[in-house]
């Protein structure tokens, strides 16, 4: 091979790894390339995977840092990264397929489908200092759609002080991780429903979670690099758990001790998912095209629609304060005013520069986020992988990258 050849496969593969994406040769791109690389190097962020994708294609994808700040592997546009929580939107879209086949109803107790749901209690008091606790029955069973709105009443440890603290008298049993915080429909508060939502699957379905989305999800939108479980072959591709040092989870970034493995022994509903930039912006771009992809449809588009609905009514989503270092407060939330749908914070606000009202979005723990606005007739991926959740550095970026989307936007239609 002539030297000439050599250095044009050395040049293709150095832009694979440091910002190589489709149509990357406008201003808008390159603006977007500068200030990714930018976050990087300001050692913000170790690395970072971004994707914007309208209706039809890809518009912008590129990969800056490195997947593991211990060895300094260069991180690479098709690196996996574990979701966390972006799982929940995919979890949600499974239970609305059996809600449109008939399996299932929104308004139906959930207790219906899972026994261990009935007699749930809701704590009337709760003393932090002793950890002594006063239970009563829930008012009414909550419902299908309140655990897929996260108004079910239960929590998370990191969203909730008593939750936190709390350990139950011996021979109590919580399946989903503790008494209710209100009774169901009455707040919104993040939580483990979307695990709920995950058992309601595997119950109505018969079918384990990996297999249900492998069939009826992943394999109709070729995604082909998403799954609980990471095969060994493509262990090189995971990124790192990565975490910010420090007690208080401030200081500079490093790696996680220990390090997660390659599977999965239960998968749950709320959480776990592997995936790619690609893998992920393919979900959202059937999404935006109303449950459809390539061909395949997903979803009806009347059910899409009605996931991008208000489920909460006059209950609005609050900024919640965190419990624990591994996330900091919710500020990425519009206090108050912005509402949720079936597996989708949706924004309320137009701010200047950045989505319509009536987007959806959601993010994972590890600082992976997304967004869809059917408005403008796109979406947006952005993975980072290291903790502590909603780190404002994080925030930062992923606020710069939303806004550079819309300016590439504008610039290209």
């Amino acid at each position: 091979m002539n030297r000439k050849a050599v250095g044009m496969i050395l040049s293709i593969g150095a832009a694979a790894l440091n910002g190589a994406a489709s149509a990357q040769n406008s201003a808008g791109s390159a603006a977007l390339d500068a200030g990714l690389r930018a976050a990087v190097e300001r050692k913000d962020v170790p690395g970072v995977v971004a994707l914007i994708t309208d209706r039809e294609r890809v518009l912008y994808r590129s990969a800056f840092g490195v997947a593991d700040v211990a060895t300094g592997r260069p991180l690479a546009a098709d690196a996996l990264f574990r979701i966390a929580s972006m799982t929940k939107p995919v979890t949600s879209v499974a239970l609305m397929q059996l809600v449109e086949q008939g399996r299932l109803g929104l308004d139906d107790p959930a207790e219906k489908y899972l026994p261990e749901l009935a007699g749930l209690k809701v704590f009337t008091s709760f003393d932090a200092a002793t950890g002594a606790y006063q239970l009563r029955p829930a008012s009414k069973p909550p419902t299908v759609r309140q655990f897929l709105t996260h108004t079910s009443g239960l929590a998370y440890p990191f969203t909730s002080t008593i939750w936190r603290d709390f350990k139950p008298r011996a021979g109590e049993t919580y399946p989903f991780g503790g008494p209710l915080l209100f009774d169901p429909g009455e707040r919104w508060h993040y939580s483990t429903s979307t695990d709920v939502v995950g058992k309601l699957v595997e119950v109505v379905s018969g079918q384990k979670l990996e297999n249900y989305f492998r069939q009826h999800i992943f394999a109709p939108l070729k995604m082909e690099d998403t799954s609980y479980n990471v095969p060994e072959a493509k262990r090189l591709r995971l990124v790192a758990q990565q975490q910010r040092a420090g007690a208080r989870m401030d200081g500079a970034i490093e790696l996680q001790n220990p390090q997660l493995g390659l599977t999965i022994a239960s998968p749950i509903g709320g959480g776990g998912l592997a995936s790619t930039a690609d893998d992920y912006g393919r979900f959202v771009r059937m999404l935006l095209n109303g449950g459809e992809l390539d061909g395949a449809r997903v979803l009806k588009a009347e059910t899409v629609a009605l996931m991008g609905q208000n489920h909460i009514g006059a209950v609005s989503v609050p900024a919640l304060k965190s419990a624990l270092p591994r996330s900091a407060d919710f500020t990425f939330i519009a206090d108050g005013r912005d509402k949720w749908g079936l597996g989708f914070l949706i924004t309320s606000d137009q701010v200047q520069g950045k989505r319509s009202p009536g987007s959806l979005s959601w993010g994972g723990i590890n600082n992976t986020f997304f967004w869809i606005d059917p408005a403008r007739g796109i979406a947006g991926v952005i993975m980072m992988q290291y903790l502590p959740f909603a780190d404002a550095k994080a925030l930062a970026t992923y606020d710069a990258f939303e806004r550079g989307a819309y300016q590439l936007v504008n610039a290209e239609r």
